[in-house]
Formats: C-alpha cells, sequence, structure tokens
C-alpha cells in the first residue's frame, strides 16, 4: 500500500513529467488562451488507505477568451501566462479548502493541444493551423502550401523556374543515391567482390559518400549471410560427427550380439541335457534382445540426424535463394526508381524552358539564390503585441502570427541552360 508522502511524490512527479513532453513546456511553457488542458485529480484517503479518482471533475479544458478554465467545484482557475504546475497547485489547494478535506487532493495538469499559430501575407493559404513542436518558420510556411503566386506573370514564372530548379537539385540527389544502391545491387546479383561504381559518383564528394555508404552496406549484409551459413555449417559437422559416433556405437553393440548369439549357441546343447539352468539362457536371450533394441535406437538416431543435415542444407539454400530474391527485387525497384526521377528531371528541364521561353529573365531568379522573403513575428508579450524580423529557421511559438511578405526578385542576366 501506498503511504500518502510516496503518493504525492508520485502525483507530483507525474506534474513534472507531463510538463517536459516538449521543448516548450521543458522551458515552462505559459498557457494562453486556446491552449487545451488534461486535468486528472486524485486524492489519498488517509482513513481508507486508498487512492480516489475524481473522474467527474478529471477531463479537457480549453482556455477561454479571459484566460481562465473553469473546473467543477474550484470554479474560475487563472492559466494566462502560468505553467501548467501552478494550474495544478491551485486546483489541488481550492479543493481542499472548499471541501475541508483532511488530505489534499492531487491535481495532473498535462498539455494536450497547444494554442494555434496564424499565418499572413504572401502564403498558399493564410490562416489559422494548430501547432506542432519545434515549429520553424520555414515549416510553418510549408504547413501553408509555401509561397502564394503573384498575379504578375513575370513574378510567377520566375518563382516556377525556382521551384523547377529546386525541383532537379532534389532529384538530382535521388539520382545519384539510385545509381550508386543500382551499382551495389548489380554486384551483389553477380557475386562481385568489388562494386563498379559509375566515374560521375566518384568525381563529387557526396557521391564518395555515397560509395563508402553502399560498400558498408554490401559488407555488412555479406557477413550477415555469412554468419547465418556458418552457423548452419557447425550445426551439419555436429550432426555429422553424431553420426560418425552412433555408427561405431552400432558396429560394437552388433559384436556383442554375435558374441551373446554364439555364446547362446553354446550352451544350448547344454541347456536341453540340463547340464546347465535355463535361467542362464534366458538371461542371455534378454541381453541379446536388449543389445538388439540399443542398436535399433541407434540407428534411429543416426536416421534423424542425416534427416537433420538435409533439412539444414535445404534451411542454407533457402538463405541463399530468399537472399537472392531480395537482391533482385530491390534491383527491379532500383532500376524503376531511377527511370522516375530521369524522367522528373526531363520533366523539370522541360518546365524550365519552358519558363525561360516565355520571360528569359527568370534566370535571374536562380543567380540571385533566393527571392527576397522578409519574415515577422507578431508575439504577444506582458500582454502587448510585438512585431519582430524573422529567418526561416527562426523558431515559432503558439499564439505567434507569422506575416510573409515576397519582394520583387531582380532579374539578372544569365546563360540558358543547355
Amino acid at each position: 500500500m501506498l503511504r500518502p508522502s510516496i503518493f504525492r511524490g508520485l502525483a507530483g512527479a507525474l506534474c513534472v513529467l507531463s510538463g517536459s513532453v516538449t521543448f516548450a513546456t521543458a522551458e515552462g511553457y505559459m498557457l494562453g488562451t486556446m491552449d487545451k488542458l488534461n486535468i486528472r485529480i486524485v486524492e489519498w484517503q488517509t482513513a481508507e488507505g486508498a487512492v480516489r479518482d475524481w473522474s467527474s471533475i478529471s477531463g479537457e479544458y480549453v482556455v477561454g477568451p479571459a484566460g481562465v478554465i473553469s473546473v467543477p467545484i474550484v470554479g474560475e482557475v487563472e492559466a494566462n501566462g502560468r505553467t501548467t504546475a501552478d494550474v495544478a497547485t491551485e486546483i489541488g489547494d481550492a479543493l481542499q479548502q472548499k471541501l475541508g478535506l483532511m488530505d489534499r487532493p492531487e491535481a495532473s495538469v498535462e498539455l494536450a493541444e497547444y494554442r494555434p499559430f496564424f499565418l499572413s501575407g504572401d502564403v498558399a493559404t493564410p490562416g489559422r493551423y494548430p501547432f506542432d513542436p519545434n515549429l520553424t518558420v520555414l515549416k510553418a510556411v510549408s504547413i501553408a502550401g509555401g509561397m502564394r503566386r503573384s498575379a504578375e506573370t513575370g513574378q510567377r514564372i520566375e518563382r516556377d523556374f525556382i521551384n523547377a530548379s529546386g525541383d532537379v537539385d532534389v532529384l538530382s540527389a535521388d539520382r545519384m543515391r539510385l545509381i550508386a544502391r543500382k551499382a551495389r545491387l548489380e554486384a551483389e546479383t553477380t557475386g562481385s567482390a568489388e562494386i563498379q561504381f559509375p566515374e560521375e559518383l566518384s568525381g563529387t564528394e557526396q557521391g564518395q559518400k555515397l560509395i563508402e555508404d553502399e560498400t558498408a552496406f554490401r559488407d555488412a549484409r555479406a557477413e550477415r549471410l555469412e554468419r547465418q551459413l556458418a552457423a548452419i555449417d557447425d550445426l551439419k559437422e555436429l550432426l555429422e560427427n553424431e553420426i560418425v559416433a552412433l555408427e561405431r556405437k552400432i558396429t560394437s553393440q552388433n559384436e556383442q550380439i554375435e558374441l551373446s548369439r554364439e555364446q547362446l549357441a553354446g550352451i544350448g546343447d547344454l541347456a536341453d541335457r540340463g547340464l546347465v539352468v535355463n535361467e542362464r539362457v534366458l538371461s542371455i536371450g534378454r541381453s541379446v534382445a536388449d543389445l538388439e533394441g540399443r542398436v535399433l535406437d541407434m540407428e534411429t538416431a543416426a536416421l534423424r540426424a542425416k534427416q537433420d543435415i538435409a533439412q539444414a542444407t535445404q534451411d542454407a539454400n533457402a538463405l541463399r535463394n530468399d537472399r537472392d530474391a531480395e537482391v533482385a527485387q530491390e534491383l527491379q525497384q532500383a532500376e524503376a526508381n531511377l527511370e522516375a526521377a530521369n524522367l522528373k528531371i526531363l520533366t523539370s528541364n522541360s518546365l524550365m524552358q519552358e519558363a525561360l521561353s516565355i520571360a528569359p529573365e527568370a534566370a535571374g531568379a536562380v543567380g540571385a539564390a533566393e527571392p527576397d522573403i522578409s519574415y515577422v513575428i507578431v508575439r504577444e508579450i506582458d500582454g502587448e503585441p510585438q512585431e519582430m524580423p524573422a529567418q526561416e529557421h527562426t523558431p515559432v511559438l503558439p499564439g505567434d502570427v507569422v506575416k510573409v511578405k515576397i519582394e520583387p526578385v531582380a532579374a539578372a542576366a544569365v546563360e540558358q541552360p543547355s
């Protein structure tokens, strides 16, 4: 049975753990309007030595516009600007005081859902969105569907050119990985000790890294198969040794049987003439029967060992066949993915050429690295909204408003890709 002090310690630990699920609570996250809380209340009853669950009060609560939650019996509890631990303490104290309880109820307050954040400005879908931990400005913009297309044809084409160029970069990286994987799988299919990687991989740092990774993966998989086959070979060797030992024992037993039969034949006539006690004849007969039974058992054991050797051989063949089938399937998938990547690269290049045919100056967007985009976060601090300039990796907090603005891209003359 839990003691009250131990129970309170566990309940307090529960409050702490529930407040450390995410980065925000770990830093002492301050609650605000529209936060959703899960509240559970339990009480240690000293007189009964048991725990009572206050299920009628426990449940989900939403911080209202006034920054409070309304808890039965307790009434309104201020949540805005406070931590979950603060709210839990106040609820427990209020219940004890209002109900005159000898033991203070323990409240566990867990943040069930953060208040939403908002996006406005040049994004595809401005509006309100649920908050996720570790959210940054870039992730927030992605949630809203990315940047909004401008009504101006020139700026739209520039962004289309940028997007297509970015797609080519991503697809090219995927293509490099698929080429390295295909080379490794072809080597595994043929059983070659060396992987013949294309020269286009060895000429770049990324390609060298892919070569190292695929080589290490091939070696690890080959080593695992070798260990499995070695274990089967060890088992077969053990069984073969057992068969040899059994055959030797069978030979020895057969020799003893033969000797016993000769002895039985020698005293048979004497027994018929009453010169030998019949009990001795029966004893020798039983001995022969026992030896024959042992031989039969040994022959059965030897046969079972041979069956186990055959099964082990089948298992080894199955391992090799499964490995070959797996490699063949992966090679087929890699070739299909590589073909798809090549087609997508061709499509993106075609889109880039089309954009350039309409607005040749769109190539300047690539020359400028990225369009000129500004971000501003509007955050409530001490009850007052404040604007702060932000970057793509600036953290976004619950309740923030992220304002996005795209400045016109300065076109620059560049050569069209061949």
